[in-house]
């Protein structure tokens, strides 16, 4: 029932044609924010990512925060696996302690490589919006193509974070493949 959800929201256009720009945008992160909401599904951390059975699944945003309240109504008093959903938020990477999916937000472009030395190879499911973000540091990049909201995901960072990624995710995905080092 949940792949049946990504399929419907995979398939939806980012924005409608007759929408005005600020309805464009707000669509636009409600599917985005349904995402993270449902990366937490579709994503298996070590146990060590968290310090006890029931602890929660942090979803974090660094950086502006583009979503409004539409990621807490989303999000508030789910639970996966038996584990509670929290949204924090965070002005910098030196704020973040226990995280699970981060989206960092295109306010943070001009610091992503000190966001990926901060973040490490801590098992944070990364998520951004900025160009080339999965093949750049990430493991999720969000991509508008014609209109259509598109997953890239880069499974060497997934696994370098320690992360294992459904495959009924990655079916609806674009795998990229690292530039680090390449820039």
């Amino acid at each position: 029932m949940v792949i049946v959800a990504i399929l419907a929201l995979l398939s939806m256009p980012a924005a409608g044609s007759s929408a005005v720009p600020q309805s464009a945008v707000a669509q636009e992160y409600d599917l985005k924010a349904a995402f993270l909401f449902n990366f937490a599904r579709f994503v298996e951390w070590p146990t060590d990512a968290f310090a006890a059975a029931t602890t929660p699944i942090i979803i974090g945003v660094l950086g502006d925060d583009p979503f409004g309240p539409s990621l807490d109504v989303l999000v508030g008093g789910e639970t996966i696996r038996n584990r509670p959903l929290l949204i924090r938020r965070y002005r910098s990477v030196e704020q973040i302690e226990a995280c699970h999916i981060l989206f960092i937000s295109s306010s943070e472009a001009s610091r992503l490589d000190h966001i990926a030395k901060a973040l490490g190879r801590r098992s944070i499911l990364t998520v951004g919006e900025t160009k080339d973000f999965a093949a750049r540091i990430g493991i999720v990049g969000f991509e508008l193509a014609q209109r259509r909201l598109r997953l890239r995901i880069n499974l060497a960072a997934a696994t370098d974070a320690r992360l294992t990624i459904s495959s009924q995710l990655l079916r609806q995905a674009q795998i990229v493949r690292s530039s680090r080092g390449h820039d």
